[in-house]
């Protein structure tokens, strides 16, 4: 699955979690500009993992700070 595809798919995903209604851009970070506690990343993550059937361990969420992190990382373990 192409970029292009894992962005528009999750795109349809964040929307009900971004309750702020901010500017969504690869830069945007979950902590920093959606304010998104722990408990809202993990139902977040879970939608993700259900919608592309992946799994998407804890120390690759450690390390997935931004938007764009994520479609890429996403984008990776769809291709798997």
């Amino acid at each position: 699955m192409d970029r292009a595809a894992v962005a528009e798919r999750i795109a349809g995903i964040i929307e009900p979690f971004n309750k702020k209604l901010v500017a969504i851009t690869d830069a945007t970070t979950f902590a920093g500009d959606l304010e998104w506690d722990s408990l809202t990343v993990m139902d977040f993550v879970a939608e993700i993992e259900d919608e592309f059937d992946i799994i998407i361990s804890m120390n690759q969420q450690a390390e997935i700070e931004t938007y764009g992190q994520l479609i890429d990382a996403v984008a990776r373990s769809a291709k798997s």
